[in-house]
């Protein structure tokens, strides 16, 4: 049925792309016949190009885990209360995309800063194509802004991390033993009401053998903070594996720079000018609030091209020339 689905849908897409096109045909028709149809043409041309940017996009997500859900980790970086306020907005802007792209999105874990923002957030995002939308994002944001809690309002920068790595389905075999599996439980911390931070529901595992850990309190039930937190520890022992397999490949722990200056993939500036600017695909937005508002559209199109191509969407040189 999912097979199908998909089908169906590449049909209907070819469809409609085809039906745009014989109307852009039929407007020049009109405009050689002496008709004004500049206007409608101009937003018929701009529609067009918007969707087949759009399917570009998905065909340009041909990696083995890229169709597969994703579980998205943000920290904050150098900077204290700024960082942990620069992280929330992160937080945001990854959950708005979510709503604007039709994905499910739940945060799993939430450790709130001290003052402001979050010292860290899981967001577990399930839909079609979200690891390989969102593998963009991985990396190191920076932000320039006026601080709103420095009282001469000076301009500060900031730095939160962001990683992701895809959710493993069921019927792959992830083979975790219990004596390798330290499982503490305690009490949730931050809003939720009496239940969430009077009784220990809050679930943490330790992988032993390879130290990875992972966390879920969002959940009333220690059940469900259980299951959610044995999702996230069988996606990353997944991508272990799958990493020293493919010794020959970036590992995704290199992505892990320091949280700092030089390190970052993309800068977020708000002052003295309002501009974001991805240094690896040299893609520039000067529209920060739609950006920081969840559309990243841009953004992940270019790096999608860049990581298919080595060249910039839209440049026919590479990048290192």
């Amino acid at each position: 049925m999912q097979d199908r689905k998909r089908l169906e849908k590449s049909i209907g897409d070819d469809a409609e792309v085809k039906g745009m096109i014989e109307e852009v045909d039929t407007l020049f028709e009109l405009g050689r016949e002496g008709e004004a149809v500049n206007g409608d043409l101009e937003t018929t041309l701009k529609k067009l190009t918007a969707r087949l940017e759009v399917l570009e996009t998905a065909m340009l997500l041909s990696g083995e885990n890229d169709a597969k859900s994703a579980i998205v980790t943000i920290h904050p970086g150098a900077g204290g209360t700024e960082s942990q306020d620069w992280a929330e907005m992160l937080l945001r802007m990854f959950l708005r995309w979510c709503e604007r792209n039709n994905y499910q999105a739940s945060i799993t874990d939430r450790l709130e800063g001290e003052g402001a923002g979050i010292k860290s957030a899981t967001i577990e995002v399930d839909g079609e194509n979200a690891y390989g939308m969102l593998q963009s994002e991985i990396g190191v944001h920076r932000l320039v802004r006026i601080s709103p809690f420095d009282a001469n309002a000076r301009r500060h920068t900031s730095f939160a991390s962001v990683f992701v790595i895809p959710q493993i389905d069921d019927d792959v075999n992830i083979d975790i033993k219990p004596e390798d599996l330290k499982i503490d439980v305690f009490r949730a911390s931050g809003a939720g009401g009496q239940h969430v931070n009077r009784t220990e529901s809050a679930v943490r595992f330790t992988h032993l053998p390879t130290g990875i850990v992972v966390q879920c309190q969002t959940e009333r039930s220690q059940h469900k903070n259980r299951a959610s937190a044995m999702k996230q520890m069988r996606a990353k022992l997944f991508e272990h594996e799958m990493n020293k397999r493919r010794a020959e490949e970036k590992k995704l722990e290199d992505t892990k720079l320091e949280i700092n200056f030089g390190s970052q993939i993309r800068s977020y500036v708000l002052a003295p000018y309002r501009m974001i600017k991805d240094h690896r695909t040299k893609k520039s937005v000067g529209d920060v609030d739609r950006v920081l508002d969840g559309d990243l559209s841009e953004f992940m199109h270019a790096f999608l091209v860049f990581k298919k191509t080595g060249k910039i969407a839209g440049d026919d040189k590479d990048l290192d020339d």
